[in-house]
């Protein structure tokens, strides 16, 4: 092999092998691109979900009475299904970054040490080998050259004895030397080529050996090393995509759930809770009696009402506004007295119910811990080693006087709901009153407008029927007292129409109103307006105001209209 063709051979292997570095180099950069590329997608689903989970919350509804309110109506929890299946829909993007991080990110950056290793391994014996081959090429010159060397030493010899040889002046002795000396050169040069011979021969091989060997297999491991690197990218870039893919089932349950939960509303449903929830109990008013002012004035009678034989009074002091019920502002606001008298009569038996069953789950939930204490305290009776028994006493104690406690509410509720249901009127009841009405009057209308006017505290007001609770099962109903200031100024004394027994004692602290004992009989000098008073008279200077619900009230049968109000 000539030596020019030998040193080109070496530096295109030189150049290659640098080629082969930086495309590799080049290719782990690549990798690592991708991590960070995958990296920051995962961070963004990560933040994504965050978010989502985060909106999801926001528009939860609040812990408080509206949360129940909200729930009754088909929308509002189509919504709430639907922060719930979006707060599911943000997890499965957590899933994916989860997914990205240990299928890809880890393996990958696993992998590109493995890689890095593995190409600093494989260019370490490419250039151990071109080392090893360069170290055979200069010996195998310097050989050549001693036996060239050893050559040209060998033909001088040769010559100088020739020429010794041919003078006769010479000695003979000067000639074996020379003949001797160049014998011994001839024999360097035979060793020498001997030598070189065999290490051309050796060479030969071991450059065969690395150019068809050696290289071809570091060429191949650094090509099995970049599809491995190029088959991992597609491995990850696949995964990349399927990580998304296996989400999508669940994705699209919850996709659906919130489709169900859109279909599920129902329009009507919800416009008939609205009407069930602030549906008053309120019979509606009967038609207004045409007044001839040419005659005698006719007074309208109601059902609920008394008749005031005064219609100058009806005029000046009567304390309703006129106002048909369904437009009548409450002007009590928060949350109103304990037994809900301020609401509409359906209105306060749905808050009475509520209340009830609110007490009663208090009831079971103490009862339940009543029974455990009673149990541990058994075992501790068993076993005294586990506990003292009497360390239970004091919370049984507690426990029971909070349940007697909350059964006397629930009674007190009990009661005023009965009251509730009781007065709250029937069909068949309507229509029983209305025929007796027709009875006593020639041109009589059904008219309820008196249970429908506003209470002196602008409140509603229901129609007084019996109280058919114990008194110390009810607490007297709190209202407020009319203002009649000027009610008792400047006026003739009213005649009787009637009589009342006290039910209840009432104090009459209020001025306008009058103090009651309980089973005392007074005269009824004006009937209850539908405001829930009724005034009343003990003698000719003492006469004021008692709350309808806490008398039975005996009118007398020449009155109009008359009725017992008990």
């Amino acid at each position: 092999m000539d030596k020019v063709e030998t040193l080109v051979k070496e530096q295109q292997l030189k150049d290659q092998f640098d080629n082969l570095e930086k495309h590799t180099q080049w290719g782990i950069e690549f990798a690592e691109k991708y991590t960070k590329f995958v990296k920051e997608r995962s961070e963004i689903e990560i933040n994504y979900a965050k978010q989502i989970r985060n909106l999801s919350k926001k528009y939860q509804p609040k812990k408080n009475s509206r949360e129940e309110e909200e729930s009754k109506y088909t929308f509002c929890r189509a919504f709430l299904v639907t922060l719930n299946e979006l707060n599911d829909y943000a997890g499965q993007h957590e899933v994916i970054a989860e997914n990205l991080t240990s299928q890809i990110i880890t393996e990958l950056a696993r992998y590109l040490q493995e890689l890095k290793t593995e190409r600093k391994s494989h260019f370490h014996d490419g250039r151990k080998a071109q080392q090893q081959i360069e170290s055979s090429w200069k010996q195998l010159e310097s050989c050549k050259r001693r036996f060239e060397r050893d050559c040209k030493e060998a033909d001088r010899a040769q010559q100088y004895f020739e020429k010794m040889d041919a003078d006769i002046n010479v000695t003979k002795a000067d000639v074996e030397k020379a003949r001797q000396q160049a014998q011994m050169r001839h024999q360097m040069a035979s060793d020498s080529k001997s030598d070189y011979s065999a290490y051309l021969q050796k060479f030969n091989q071991e450059q065969n050996e690395h150019y068809y060997t050696v290289i071809p297999n570091i060429f191949q491991k650094l090509q099995d090393m970049e599809e491995k690197r190029i088959e991992r990218l597609g491995v990850c870039m696949k995964t990349f995509a399927d990580v998304d893919r296996q989400v999508l089932p669940i994705v699209g349950k919850c996709l659906d759930g919130m489709t169900k939960a859109a279909e599920s509303i129902e329009p009507k449903t919800d416009s008939n809770q609205v009407v069930e929830s602030y549906k008053s109990g309120f019979e509606a008013p009967g038609d207004v009696e045409f007044e001839d002012y040419g005659q005698a004035m006719k007074r309208t009678v109601s059902e609920t009402s008394l008749s005031n034989s005064r219609e100058g009074k009806d005029k000046s002091t009567s304390k309703s506004k006129g106002k048909l019920w369904p437009f009548i502002k409450n002007k009590n606001k928060g949350s109103g007295p304990e037994d809900f008298s301020h609401l509409p009569p359906e209105q306060r038996r749905k808050k009475l119910q509520g209340k009830i069953d609110e007490l009663n789950k208090d009831i079971q939930k103490e009862m339940d811990q009543r029974d455990a204490l009673t149990k541990m305290k058994d075992v501790y009776i068993k076993n005294p080693q586990m506990g003292d028994p009497t360390s239970v006493d004091p919370r049984l104690t507690e426990i029971g006087q909070t349940i007697e406690k909350l059964q006397s509410e629930v009674q007190k509720f009990e009661g005023w709901l009965a009251e509730v249901e009781e007065r709250m009127p029937s069909k068949s009841d309507t229509h029983r009153r209305s025929g007796l009405y027709e009875t006593q009057n020639n041109t009589a209308v059904s008219n309820n407008c008196a249970q429908n006017r506003e209470s002196p505290d602008g409140s509603y007001t229901e129609e007084q029927t019996s109280e058919t609770q114990v008194k110390a099962t009810i607490n007297p109903p709190t209202t407020s007292t009319p203002d009649i200031d000027d009610e008792f100024d400047d006026e003739e004394t009213l005649p009787t129409i009637g009589t009342c027994k006290a039910l209840y004692p009432f104090e009459g602290h209020n001025e306008g109103t009058i103090a009651v004992a309980e089973g005392e009989l007074l005269f009824v000098i004006e009937e209850d307006k539908g405001d829930g008073w009724t005034r009343v008279r003990r003698s000719e200077d003492d006469e004021g105001y008692v709350p309808t619900s806490y008398i039975e009230v005996i009118l007398e049968t020449n009155a109009k209209g008359a009725m017992t109000y008990i």
